[in-house]
C-alpha cells in the first residue's frame, strides 16, 4: 500500500475539496466551535506536546475537534503528527504502525515520515498496514492538519490491544524516537448512554487525564464501565508526554452529540483536552 485511499470521505466528513474546506471552518464557526477560523502562528511557542481529539463524523464532533486544532495552529508548526487511534476493525496486529508511502483525503496527498514510523518497531509495536485500511480513526483527524498545515508529514499508529502496559511501551517508544513533533490521540469517550450519564462518566475520566494520571483513567475506566474507544492511544499520549517534560493539561471542550443534534436519549461524548511542556 504505498498510497492509503480514503475510506470514509463522503461519510465521515465531505468528499470534496470545495465542500470539506467549507464543513470544516463551518465546525470552526459553529455555537459548539471555538468561534473562528485560525491561522497558524509561525513563531508559536510551541508548548504543545500532544491533543486529545474525537473522531466521529465531522456533524457531531467536528466542533468539539476544532477546538484542538484552533489551540495547535496558535501554537506554531512542527514536524511530524504521531496520531494514534484504536483499531476498530480488529484487523492487524496488536499495535500497527503504517510506514508505506502516504495517506489521501479529498484534500491531496500526506506524506508518511518512514525514518520516525521504523524508529517505533520493536516489541509488541510492528509494521502493518492491513489495520490501517478501513480504519477511520486516524483518517478523520488528516483534513484538520491539511487545512492548517501545508508540508506536515504523519506517523499513523493503531492500538488492537490496549492494555496498560502496551500503552507505556507505545509511550515509551514515542519519547525515545524524539523529533520535531505532535502526539494526537484520537478517541470518543462514553458511547450510547443517556446525556446526563455519558457526561458524568466522562468528566470523571476527563479528571484523570488533565491529571495525566494514565493509571487512574485505566482504574476509572473499569470502575464506571466507561465505553471510551481510544484510552490506550490517550495513555500512550500521556506516558509520552509525561516524559518528554510535560506538566499541565486542558479541557478545552467537552459536548455530546446530542448537544449537536438535540436528541439526548442515546449520545456519545466528544472531547478536546491539550497536554503542554
Amino acid at each position: 500500500m504505498q498510497v492509503r485511499k480514503p475510506a470514509v470521505s463522503g461519510t465521515f466528513y465531505a468528499g470534496t475539496p470545495e465542500e470539506l474546506r467549507e464543513q470544516i471552518e463551518w465546525c470552526y464557526r459553529h455555537e459548539l466551535g471555538p468561534g473562528a477560523v485560525p491561522r497558524v502562528n509561525e513563531e508559536g511557542p510551541r508548548k504543545i506536546v500532544a491533543l486529545v481529539v474525537p473522531h466521529a463524523g465531522y456533524v457531531y464532533s467536528g466542533p468539539v475537534a476544532a477546538h484542538a486544532y484552533k489551540e495547535l495552529a496558535n501554537d506554531g508548526t512542527f514536524d511530524t503528527a504521531l496520531i494514534i487511534g484504536p483499531n476498530h476493525t480488529g484487523y492487524g496486529p496488536l499495535v500497527s504502525v503504517c510506514a508505506g508511502s502516504s495517506w489521501e483525503t479529498p484534500l491531496g496527498k500526506v506524506e508518511i515520515n518512514k525514518e520516525l514510523a521504523r524508529k517505533l518497531l520493536g516489541g509488541v509495536i510492528e509494521e502493518d498496514e492491513l489495520a490501517h485500511i478501513h480504519e477511520h480513526s486516524i483518517e478523520v483527524q488528516l483534513p484538520w492538519l491539511q487545512h492548517l498545515y501545508g508540508g506536515l508529514k504523519i506517523v499513523p499508529i493503531t492500538m488492537l490491544a490496549q492494555d496498560m502496559e502496551t500503552a507505556r511501551e507505545l509511550g515509551e517508544a514515542i519519547y525515545k524516537a524524539g523529533d520535531n513533533t505532535i502526539i494526537i490521540a484520537s478517541s470518543d469517550f462514553t458511547h450510547y448512554e443517556p446525556h446526563l450519564v455519558a457526561t458524568e462518566k466522562d468528566q470523571s475520566m476527563i479528571e484523570a487525564i488533565i491529571s495525566l494520571d494514565e493509571e487512574e483513567l485505566y482504574k476509572r475506566r473499569e470502575l464506571l464501565h466507561c465505553t471510551m474507544c481510544g484510552y490506550g492511544p490517550v495513555a500512550s499520549a500521556i506516558v509520552a508526554a509525561k516524559e518528554t517534560g510535560a506538566k499541565t493539561a486542558t479541557l478545552l471542550k467537552y459536548a455530546t452529540s446530542g448537544d449537536a443534534t438535540g436528541d439526548f436519549s442515546a449520545v456519545v461524548g466528544y472531547g478536546s483536552i491539550v497536554i503542554n511542556r
